[in-house]
């Protein structure tokens, strides 16, 4: 039996997964209970298993094969975010209803690209650049700017600025944007 490899930079030269950063503290310096060693272990035993080996193990864990032309590095990485699912537990009911959700807006197309603003049919959307006021009208099939029907908000500020910009960030439609428009009013 191998010993567990906690060792980052191991796992990461052998081909593994890299650390999650940010979660809980300094990774490599957290103790370890006997369920997160385990995992660790077997995380660390995909990485010197035949290809084939792990195709076995993708359908015992998800009881299918693997996708088609699926490289082994991903193969890799997705049975090692399924084992650490298993062992700290998934998705929650109410974030898997939202993604799906959110999928289904976006397979209609109607999904905005900030999750927390609805723009309503009638809205009017004003920015000040370079010294003239631009102004857009939300459409129920788009945006309408200087009588020109868009479906992007970004290619407008796009044809705006003559440069690339997200197009709810220059409408000020996104908490950053909001926040820098509120310091700058300061």
């Amino acid at each position: 039996m191998k010993p567990a490899i906690n060792d980052a930079s191991a796992r990461q030269r052998a081909g593994g997964p890299p650390p999650v950063a940010g979660r809980g503290g300094d990774c490599e310096n957290r103790p370890l209970g006997p369920d997160l060693i385990e995992v660790e272990r077997q995380i660390a035993e995909l990485v010197d298993r035949p290809t084939r080996d792990l195709r076995v193990a993708w359908r015992e864990l998800h009881r299918t094969g693997p996708p088609l032309g699926l490289s082994r590095d991903l193969l890799i990485r997705a049975l090692a975010h399924r084992l650490q699912e298993q062992t700290h537990g998934g998705t929650s009911r109410a974030q898997r209803r939202r993604l799906q959700r959110l999928a289904r807006e976006f397979e209609k197309g109607s999904g905005s690209s900030d999750l927390g603003i609805v723009l309503r049919k009638g809205t009017t959307l004003v920015r000040q650049w370079r010294g003239h006021a631009h102004t857009v009208l939300v459409r129920e099939d788009g945006f309408e700017y200087e009588d020109r029907h868009y479906r992007s908000l970004t290619v407008i500020a796009e044809r705006i600025t003559g440069a690339h910009w997200s197009g709810p960030r220059f409408f000020g439609l996104t908490k950053r944007a909001s926040a820098l428009i509120g310091a700058e009013a300061s």
